[in-house]
């Protein structure tokens, strides 16, 4: 590996660093939007139980806001109950705007690195190529100048490729997952409301 890298040229290192923070950016967000800690399944049941039964509610909705990006929206919702059916939806729609936000959080870099990936490779590219043309003034050919010339344009093409690759299935896989949670902690929110309101049982 070692070898490659020293094949490859300076132009490499940047690309060496782009794919260390999109390995950790995959890791982290792999673990931060797993279903049961972003939306458990029967958090809304159990809160408005708790809530309707509850004699310290105020603690019961601390509890739910620390516990899911989901306990959040419900427990904004919640805090309001007493008010209006707008001004609860207002309520929870702040607090949608802020768990987006937030599970949308190092996406825009890790489609950058996506991005600029197979730019970085192109540099390395031009960079092989001056090499190449430098090596072979008139007179003076240099057929291992001209091999490392080479070296330097194709592995940091590839390398660029390699990260560029896995980086942007893995920022639209995320971007959809999000998506498909922001959907979800609305419909759950509508029916807070409704359940609170007396419109559904």
């Amino acid at each position: 590996m070692f070898a490659i890298i020293q094949a490859a040229g300076w132009p490499i290192w940047p690309l060496l660093l782009a794919s260390i923070i999109s390995v950790a950016l995959i890791i982290e967000r792999l673990v931060a939007l797993r279903r049961a800690k972003v939306a458990p399944p029967g958090l809304l049941q159990r809160a408005v139980g708790e809530f309707k039964r509850g004699a310290d509610n105020s603690r019961m909705l601390d509890e739910l806001e620390r516990h899911s990006p989901l306990g959040r929206v419900l427990a904004a919702g919640l805090r309001n109950v007493g008010s209006s059916r707008e001004v609860m939806k207002e309520s929870i729609e702040e607090a949608g705007a802020a768990v987006t936000h937030e599970l949308s959080r190092y996406l825009t870099t890790l489609g950058t690195i996506a991005s600029i990936s197979p730019l970085m490779g192109l540099f390395g590219t031009v960079v092989g190529m001056i090499e190449i043309f430098g090596s072979q003034a008139p007179g003076t050919g240099n057929p291992q100048q001209l091999a490392h010339g080479i070296s330097i344009a194709l592995y940091n093409t590839g390398f660029g490729i390699f990260i560029a690759i896995p980086s942007m299935i893995f920022w639209r896989h995320f971007r959809a997952l999000v998506d498909g949670f922001v959907v979800e902690m609305e419909q759950q929110a509508i029916r807070l409301v409704e359940y609170m309101h007396g419109d559904r049982k």
